[in-house]
């Protein structure tokens, strides 16, 4: 699936099973709430805090596309094309970075 194919899904599914959009800033709250579950998951599985009885069952996959879900929908309802927006951003990490990560001595 495109990046193109996915703003298609998620706003096919708003309008149709989801009723309507939420407002951007209700987006942003869910997107920070979906971030922070990731959050959670990825510190007590490769960090050092311990796991509690809550964060049994929880799927990293899954977690990761709820985050992704919501971002696609904030997205749609400002416009944003997020397959030119990842090409223009890739451009100019690459035109930025490009001799500064093989100069960094922790990375080799």
């Amino acid at each position: 699936m495109t990046l193109q194919e996915a703003q298609h899904e998620v706003d096919h599914w708003i309008q149709t099973v989801g009723v309507r959009y939420f407002g951007e800033l209700t987006n942003l709250g869910i997107l920070m709430e979906e971030v922070g579950e990731l959050a959670r998951l990825l510190v007590r599985r490769y960090g050092e805090q311990s796991s509690k009885p809550s964060d049994t069952g929880k799927d990293l996959a899954d977690e990761m596309a709820d985050v992704l879900w919501v971002l696609i929908a904030l997205a749609n309802q400002t416009g944003v094309d997020l397959t030119d927006a990842f090409r223009k951003n890739i451009e100019k990490k690459t035109l930025r970075d490009s001799e500064r990560h093989r100069a960094n001595e922790k990375l080799h």
